[in-house]
């Protein structure tokens, strides 16, 4: 089971698979046929009033627990169970255009899926 996280911005590669948007919001100043996203579900995407929380200067570890709970909603668990079995087809690639990946809902998305 292959799957990455990669900035929205950084041009698609030949082995990125499956490409899916994670954010609720489109990034700005890109083209959406630039971007090359096959997927883009925004009920799997953090709810705006947590997304303000945490970039109030919420702690990553208390984000990170409140949007496990938001993913266990019926459509948000319905769309994150899709994408496990994609994830089993072949690659996946989380795409966000948040700076820091690796505290970012894309990176609990993708741990999510390696288990």
């Amino acid at each position: 089971m292959s799957v990455r996280v990669r900035r929205i911005y950084e041009p698609p590669e030949p082995d990125d698979g499956l490409r899916v948007l994670v954010d609720r919001l489109w990034p700005r100043g890109l083209a959406k046929d630039a971007a090359r996203v096959d997927e883009w579900p925004k009920d799997l995407t953090p709810s705006s009033e947590l997304r303000t929380w945490y970039h109030g200067g919420g702690s990553y570890e208390e984000f990170r627990s409140r949007y496990e709970q938001e993913l266990q909603a019926p459509e948000a668990a319905e769309l994150l169970d899709r994408l496990r079995k994609s994830v089993r087809k072949g690659p996946v690639t989380l795409l966000t255009a948040s700076k820091k990946a690796e505290e970012s809902h894309a990176h609990v998305l993708a741990e999510l899926l390696r288990d």
